[in-house]
């Protein structure tokens, strides 16, 4: 089950169907199955809250993922703050929907089993990030 919630700040104009769809996708491709997944989608300041609280880091970020999965399922929290998506499209001179997308899909690469902590790392969660965007683009056209 993959549930969207918006807490502090209006929830964006999505599909939800085809996002469930897409993400779903990509969990089968990777071997995985979709236990409980929610995408919360807040504002900076709330999700600065909950990387101070929980992560003892005192900065801005786009996102953080709670990982609760369980053998192959799974399940987790992804926090997304969209003016960090805004600003960072923005930056990269992308669409902002573009740029939801690619976040969306690396909270749940993350729960998959992707880190990007090396530049190694980095380079192939760019990789399946653009992957996951094109097998997107393709649902969306068909």
């Amino acid at each position: 089950m993959i549930l969207f919630f918006s807490e502090d700040i209006q929830f964006p104009h999505i599909k939800k169907r085809i996002t469930k769809q897409w993400i779903q996708k990509i969990a089968v491709e990777n071997k995985k199955k979709i236990g409980k997944v929610s995408i919360i989608f807040c504002s900076d300041s709330y999700l600065l809250k909950l990387n101070k609280k929980y992560l003892k880091h005192n900065y801005f970020t786009d996102i953080i993922t709670f990982n609760y999965n369980h053998l192959n399922l799974l399940n987790g929290d992804i926090f997304i703050s969209l003016e960090t998506i805004a600003k960072n499209a923005s930056i990269y001179n992308v669409t902002v929907e573009n740029e939801l997308f690619r976040v969306i899909i690396h909270g749940i690469l993350h729960l998959i089993g992707y880190d990007d902590k090396t530049n190694e790392q980095k380079k192939l969660m760019k990789m399946m990030e653009d992957s996951a965007l094109f097998e997107l683009n393709k649902m969306i056209v068909s």
